[in-house]
């Protein structure tokens, strides 16, 4: 077992480390049903048993299909399961991402959650900022939307309030609005231009939970990744995972899969314990 702790806050609950993202459990593309409902549902009920305590899903992935498939396989949810959720976005009918940030949308996506996920309060909303191309960063104002949140959380419709795909001056003008408990950005060994950003969070209690763990590596990168791997008898995944968890204790992970055979592979990466050659090596692939 790691000897770096395995718990952080995540507003005021107590989670461990290694979560589980919902993504994946809707049809290809993140859009329509799943090609094996049983499967998704036997996922969650195993992560659960596993010890996962903090689920990470959204109700435009599908869209409704994975807050569907969580109410089916987990209610009335177990007690200490936190669920975040996150709101800015929709889907269209062809599958395309497309923003939905009115604070008018933004109160409507949480009612959507709250319905279909079977609750009466979610435990965090994370406002997902679209940027350039629906997924880059972008600077701008995000007072509106935040502050529609903040009132939601004040009718007691919502604990805990984060922000997902945002700049530092956002995360900032949100902390200014409402306490802040979350971050979700995009960070991984081959992108980590939050690295600042991730120590600062870390000294205020934040957790940050990143996005995409392999992606966005070049060849070189992968195959730099894939030997050290080898040369531990791990998984690629397994590795990248296992440094996030030694980057900073406030990172939450949330892999995401739609196999039982892979979600065991993801959560094996908490007893992985990367020595100091190894993280060496991965610390220069950013480089």
């Amino acid at each position: 077992m790691s000897d770096f702790p395995m718990t952080w806050r995540l507003g005021d609950r107590s989670v461990n480390r290694v979560g589980y993202g919902a993504m994946q459990l809707a049809g290809p593309g993140v859009f329509g049903p799943p090609r094996d409902r049983d499967e998704a549902i036997a996922v969650l009920r195993e992560a659960v048993a596993s010890g996962v305590d903090h689920i990470d899903t959204c109700d435009y992935y599908g869209p409704h299909v994975t807050n569907q498939i969580l109410r089916e396989a987990l209610h009335p949810y177990p007690d200490g399961l936190v669920l975040v959720t996150k709101v800015g976005a929709r889907r269209g009918e062809d599958g395309a991402w497309l923003p939905a940030f009115s604070p008018d949308e933004i109160e409507a996506a949480v009612h959507d959650n709250l319905r279909n996920l079977g609750l009466e309060t979610i435990h965090a909303v994370n406002l997902r900022v679209m940027g350039d191309g629906g997924h880059g960063l972008s600077e701008g104002t995000i007072a509106p939307q935040f502050e529609r949140l903040a009132r939601l959380r004040g009718q007691g419709l919502i604990r805990h309030l984060g922000i997902s795909n945002a700049t530092a001056t956002q995360i900032e003008e949100a902390r200014g609005i409402a306490p802040v408990v979350c971050v979700q950005n995009h960070y991984n060994l081959a992108h980590r231009d939050d690295d600042a950003l991730i120590d600062s969070l870390a000294e205020a209690g934040i957790a940050y939970v990143p996005f995409f763990p392999l992606g966005g590596f070049s060849p070189i990168q992968s195959g730099a990744l894939d030997s050290v791997a080898a040369g531990l008898g791990a998984t690629p995944m397994q590795v990248a995972l296992a440094w996030l968890l030694q980057r900073s204790p406030n990172i939450l992970l949330i892999p995401g899969t739609s196999s039982r055979a892979h979600l065991r592979e993801n959560l094996a990466a908490r007893d992985l314990v990367l020595p100091a050659e190894a993280v060496k090596a991965l610390d220069a692939i950013a480089g």
